[in-house]
């Protein structure tokens, strides 16, 4: 998808997985920067594990990661938020008992105080609701709140890379869009979105490119309005990714 130039990330021949059990079958692909780039496939595809891989959180066994051409493979969590890749992962993860300010400063903890406080007005105006609960615990915010508090948490970072991991999950269709939305601003602005959603007809809607998963392998990678428009599309999202690739090979 599009020139070497305008990618961001890279998956060289990834193998990745948990002890001896790989998840990621020699996978390769690349995301455009600046685009809203979506994960799908079966469950067990490789959907998370890929996020995961990215973020640090598993160490590739063979293969690259490329971030801007830069090898990545296997640094720290601490070097990537450095380096601009910053990850919402699935379900909660706020503290409760904290006020959404305190979970902010939270989120900044790698900037110091003095920019995380600088930082935090302009986060908040991309999320008018959770403005108005700044100092409310985080525990009493709606599922939505809570949900664009976790994604302006991640945003004060000013990240390059934002990955994202099933963000619909427990919201409202309304909520949802709402995140979707937010997204597709942040990608305008030039962040580059890597995001795994249930929810994938919706997110088709909003992503820019859809790449297709399974087994850990890639069989799929095109623009989402072209996937969205496809009849064979609902095959995809039973588990037969390998069958609309297929039948797409075949001009079928």
């Amino acid at each position: 998808m599009g020139n070497d130039d305008n990618t961001c990330i890279e998956f060289d021949d990834v193998v990745s997985g948990y002890k001896d059990f790989m998840i990621l079958n020699n996978l390769s692909f690349k995301a455009r920067r600046g685009a809203i780039t979506l994960l799908i496939g079966p469950n067990g595809a490789g959907k998370s594990t890929v996020l995961k891989t990215l973020f640090g959180l598993l160490k590739p066994r063979q293969g690259r990661v490329l971030l801007n051409g830069q090898d990545i493979s296997g640094a720290s969590q601490k070097d990537l938020l450095a380096q601009g890749i910053a990850f919402v992962p699935q379900g909660r993860n706020l503290f409760g008992q904290l006020s959404v300010f305190e979970n902010l400063e939270l989120g900044g903890i790698t900037l110091g105080l003095k920019t995380t406080h600088a930082r935090i007005p302009e986060v908040l105006d991309f999320f008018p609701r959770v403005k108005e609960r700044l100092h409310s615990r985080a525990a009493s915010l709606s599922g939505g709140e809570q949900k664009q508090l976790e994604i302006g948490r991640a945003l004060l970072l000013r990240p390059q890379v934002l990955l994202i991991d099933e963000p619909s999950i427990g919201l409202s269709p309304l909520v949802v869009q709402d995140v979707f939305k937010l997204l597709q601003r942040l990608a305008a602005q030039g962040t580059t979105v890597l995001m795994v959603e249930q929810n994938v007809k919706s997110a088709l809607k909003y992503a820019h490119d859809a790449i297709a998963l399974e087994s850990g392998r890639l069989v799929l990678h095109q623009p989402a309005s072209e996937i969205l428009a496809d009849p064979h599309m609902e095959r995809l999202f039973l588990g037969g990714a390998h069958a609309v690739a297929t039948a797409a090979g075949q001009g079928l």
